[in-house]
């Protein structure tokens, strides 16, 4: 099956386009008039200007792409990596993707990163915004991020990208008024976060060096991330006294846990 930019059929692009003007039109309609959500939005003034690596945490449901979009002007556009078990799952979601842009669908259990490395190449060359959850999955606690794993930086290490760290809290329970909360933090590089430590040059592709480069990397976005979504979560916090109303929202694209809390996968 194809996936990524095979299935995209040509480069991704960085414009805004009308279908695309119309879909972040009836998201915030719906989100945010009907829904009653609430963001919190701090940063957007020293977004870069275009082509550049996204890394966002906390990931914990289906709101957070659309706090990602929420974040950022129109243009220069966001894709993500998603699912495509769930985006091929009916025609009309295909139809839509196509239409709309902003996804590049990937088939889980694949082994390496070079179609993902592929796609960032692409989509920051285009000059739009490659976003990337480095927790994998939405499991975990609501005030500080899970694990990362390392394929987030394994493709900075292969693309060399700006990279803007956006931190978000609020989205692991969901219902009527629920409030978010986001930050954009100053752009950094792999330079940036290695210091010292950045190698004269980047070990091959694949190697053991490579990976534990990546590990490295990986640490110093949590490091970075993990105080700035511990500071926003109480901001996202109701009293228990607030009656929850629509808490279905939660599992609206996700699906309930099994018994046991076993992790989603968006």
């Amino acid at each position: 099956m194809r996936e990524g930019l095979a299935w995209l059929g040509r480069a991704p692009w960085a414009r805004s386009t009308p279908a695309y003007r119309i879909a972040r039109v009836a998201a915030r309609v719906a989100l945010q008039g009907a829904c009653g959500f609430r963001v919190d939005a701090e940063g957007h003034e020293i977004l870069p200007s275009g082509g550049y690596m996204l890394v966002g945490a906390t990931h914990r449901g289906w709101m957070d792409p659309f706090l990602v979009l929420h974040a950022l002007p129109p243009a220069p556009r966001a894709w993500f990596l998603g699912g495509a078990a769930t985006a091929f799952d009916r025609p009309w979601k295909e139809w839509l993707l196509r239409t709309v842009g902003g996804m590049l669908p990937v088939w889980r259990g694949g082994v390496g990163v070079d179609h993902h490395v592929a796609a960032a190449r692409a989509v920051i060359d285009a000059g739009a915004v490659f976003v990337m959850f480095p927790e994998g999955g939405i499991a975990g606690p609501p005030d500080r991020p899970s694990t990362f794993r390392h394929g987030t930086a394994l493709i900075a290490l292969r693309t060399d990208p700006t990279i803007v760290p956006f931190a978000m809290a609020g989205s692991a329970e969901l219902y009527r008024g629920k409030r978010f909360a986001t930050r954009i933090l100053p752009a950094t590089s792999v330079r940036g976060l290695l210091g010292a430590e950045m190698p004269a040059l980047l070990p091959e592709p694949g190697s053991r060096e490579e990976l534990a480069l990546a590990r490295l990397l990986t640490s110093r976005l949590e490091a970075l991330l993990a105080p700035a979504v511990a500071d926003l979560h109480p901001r996202t916090v109701d009293p228990p006294t607030r009656k929850r109303r629509w808490t279905g929202l939660t599992w609206l694209f996700v699906g309930r846990p099994r018994t046991g809390g076993g992790e989603h996968r968006p």
